[in-house]
């Protein structure tokens, strides 16, 4: 039996820790839910393991749809802001591209939300086939190579209207 794990969810302003949602998705996505079906079904699993506000209902419910639609490729990262990913097994350069893209952040004078994806099944979802890659708002700048801190500051750039 999956255990459950815990992801990273933008809810609001903020990104909170939910156990269990993986599973969740990964469910709905093999069921072929609809999206209203799917956001039910994943809010009344996510809810068993974690505890969410009564007045946060709605926005749990619209970032699990958010979630559940960037999973079907349906939904524009870009409203949200940037959003990095970082994609592999957590191994040494795995973690060398986050502290990289950290400090061509600081470098760039830019804020996102920075997200590791360690779970296989998902990485392949995305359409990645080797470690480590980098995803900048839903799209894949590099895969199975290190980039260097210049690259990464310039994607950043590309993509941030608030760099310097």
């Amino acid at each position: 039996m999956d255990s459950p794990t815990q992801r990273m969810i933008r809810i609001g302003k903020s990104s909170i820790g939910l156990i269990g949602v993986d599973i969740a998705l990964n469910k709905a996505l093999a069921a072929e839910m609809p999206i209203d079906q799917a956001v039910d079904f994943i809010f009344r699993a996510v809810k068993e393991h974690n505890y969410i506000p009564p007045t946060m209902v709605e926005k749990y419910q619209e970032a699990i749809g958010r979630e559940y639609s960037k999973l079907l490729g349906i939904h524009d990262e870009k409203e949200q802001g940037l959003t990095i990913r970082i994609l592999g097994t957590g191994c040494i350069s795995c973690n060398g591209l986050q502290t990289m893209v950290i400090d061509a952040m600081e470098r760039a004078g830019v804020a996102a939300d920075i997200e590791q994806i360690h779970d296989r099944d998902e990485i392949w979802r995305l359409g990645v086939t080797t470690t480590p890659a980098l995803m900048i708002n839903g799209q894949i700048k590099v895969a199975g190579i290190k980039p260097t801190l210049a690259q990464v500051e310039g994607w950043i750039r590309e993509v941030s209207p608030d760099s310097d």
